[in-house]
């Protein structure tokens, strides 16, 4: 375009500009980054990467980066973003200012800031299911393990006939209660957000009536439970005292729910309680040194590190980015709609 004369009105050379960077605006490609700490296997990145092109995006890659410095600036121009245990802060939403949605690649979304995405109308959304089975396969295979001894010499038992006990009755909890089933082992549940019994009776399950009924009762806990205000460091000496002799605490949920002050003091009271866990507590190196063949830690979060999770929950993120960026789609939002209120 030729210059404007300096003889023409100064609005409409404000006017001129603002339509020509409106017009640039409305023309940019829309930008999604995918920001993995711990990245995706190569078939699910090239899966997701396959399906945002397809969609018209431009997609940009940070991984395995060690500072969130790198994460800030990384999503300065992005419109959406794909992440899976990385912590998106209010620091990091307030950096980016043209994102529309971030997508959890896993179930768990505690790593990610509500209030602050929804104070600037950010949708946030999770990818439920997509981890489950490894997730309740892990929980099954933690069991195993500590009912051998840990695979270390000496009379272990069997599972078969003993009582477990699942701690929030949802995706992963049923596949847990299922292949427990399948073991020959008596299941239980509480869930005070599963109101309709036929859920629990269509998989064999017994529902109890308060969480203090279900450890008293279990052989076995399989902890499920999120991280919530409400839930975090709820679960400690109280409720593993009042578990049967021999009892296991298995938790692939959270360590944040984890009174760790109070399982260790219960577990020096009771020499027969273990626990097991794929999430490390603070004080792993004291508990392990305290505890020997009563306590383990996997050195990494291990729910959802299977080969089949890694793709199903990245595709699915993927999957989801175009769904609300193209038709608004937000089966899966977990925080709150913007408000429409005059």
């Amino acid at each position: 375009m030729d210059y404007i004369s300096n003889s023409l009105c100064c609005n409409y050379v404000e006017w001129e500009t603002i339509e020509v960077e409106d017009l640039t605006e409305q023309n940019r490609k829309m930008k999604i980054l995918i920001a993995t700490e711990k990245p995706f296997a190569k078939r699910a990145l090239d899966g997701i990467k396959e399906i945002l092109a397809a969609a018209g995006y431009e997609v940009a890659l940070l991984e395995k980066y060690t500072e969130k410095e790198e994460l800030i600036a990384a999503v300065a121009d992005v419109d959406g973003l794909i992440i899976r245990s990385d912590k998106v802060t209010a620091e990091v939403i307030e950096a980016a200012q043209n994102l529309k949605i971030v997508v959890r690649a896993g179930a768990g979304y505690d790593n990610v800031d509500l209030a602050a995405a929804s104070a600037r109308d950010i949708v946030v959304m999770n990818t439920p299911g997509q981890n489950s089975n490894a997730v309740a396969e892990l929980a099954v295979a933690l069991m195993i393990y500590m009912s051998r001894n840990r695979f270390t010499p000496g009379t272990g038992f069997e599972l078969q006939g003993k009582t477990v006990g699942i701690h929030a009755y949802g995706n992963v909890g049923r596949l847990v209660a299922r292949k427990a089933k399948a073991l020959g082992m008596n299941v239980i549940a509480y869930d005070p957000f599963v109101t309709d019994r036929t859920l629990f009776d269509n998989d064999g399950v017994e529902p109890v009536g308060s969480v203090e009924e279900l450890y008293a009762a279990s052989d076995f806990l399989s902890l499920h439970i999120p991280a919530t205000e409400q839930t975090k460091k709820s679960i400690g000496y109280k409720l593993m005292m009042s578990m049967p002799k021999g009892a296991t605490l298995v938790n692939t949920a959270r360590k944040e729910v984890i009174d760790e002050i109070g399982l260790e003091a219960a577990m020096t009271e009771r020499t027969d309680l273990k626990y097991v866990t794929d999430i490390a507590p603070d004080d792993n190196s004291t508990m392990a040194a305290m505890f020997g063949n009563r306590f383990f830690a996997t050195p990494k979060k291990m729910g959802a590190e299977t080969a089949e999770a890694n793709i199903n929950a990245g595709l699915a993120a993927a999957r989801q980015i175009v769904g609300y960026l193209q038709n608004g789609e937000t089966r899966f939002q977990v925080n709150k709609k913007p408000c429409d209120c005059k």
